[in-house]
């Protein structure tokens, strides 16, 4: 009787110190739940100092406005146009251009064409032809359509040395295939006529075909028909 008794009062013994023991376990895991709770409700986010924000943005504007770009679509918007000395009362005028090669033995080889195929000799397939190649001899002199703003010179990988104008109205021309760009610098604004450079044979994607003057137009950042503009 006395060892049954015995092992009774150490059955409850154990039991009160397993029930002890889960008080502990319980507790300490509600504690911890509850600085979890109150770590994730609580404010997270990291101010940012103003003096941070003022260098990234100081920083963004002090990027440079002209380098290589592949279709050339992207036109600064940190360089002004046409400036109001150019245009009485500050009003911009209407674009007018004009045939950016002057000379006699010019003529179009190839036309702009981005509804159908056309035969790319140098690369001995079908593609579409964002602008407009004009021929004649190398470096013939190549001059601004309109007046506006030279807003990018650059290399292209596939149409070689380039100068791009911005002009009113969202107009933008990129003469391509120069054989130099050197008679500007980005920031110069020009007038129709003034000479941006020569006619070349520096474009990769047209260096099987005659020395010719590579012209695209934008109008709003989309490609349109030179010919549309201009009489060739």
């Amino acid at each position: 009787m006395r060892q049954a008794q015995r092992k009774k009062e150490k059955d409850k013994v154990a039991i009160a110190l397993m029930l002890a023991f889960c008080v502990i376990a319980l507790t300490s895991i509600f504690t911890i739940k509850s600085n979890i709770d109150k770590i994730n409700g609580s404010n997270t986010d990291v101010p940012v100092s103003e003096k941070t924000k003022t260098d990234a943005s100081e920083k963004a504007q002090e990027e440079p406005i002209s380098g290589g770009n592949e279709n050339s679509e992207e036109v600064s918007s940190n360089v002004p146009t046409v400036d109001s000395a150019h245009n009485p009362g500050g009003k911009t005028a209407a674009s007018k251009f004009i045939n950016p090669v002057k000379s006699d033995e010019a003529y179009v080889t190839n036309q702009y064409s981005m509804d159908t195929l056309i035969y790319s000799v140098t690369l001995d397939q079908y593609m579409t032809h964002c602008g407009i190649d004009i021929e004649a001899p190398e470096d013939t002199q190549v001059t601004a359509a309109a007046p506006g703003t030279v807003t990018s010179i650059y290399e292209d990988d596939r149409y070689g040395i380039s100068v791009e104008i911005t002009h009113s109205d969202g107009y933008v021309t990129v003469y391509s295939n120069l054989s130099t760009a050197e008679l500007v610098e980005v920031g110069d604004v020009v007038e129709a006529g003034k000479i941006i450079g020569g006619i070349g044979t520096t474009g990769l994607f047209e260096s099987l075909e005659p020395a010719h003057l590579h012209l695209e137009m934008l109008k709003d950042g989309v490609y349109v028909n030179p010919a549309d503009y201009i009489k060739f």
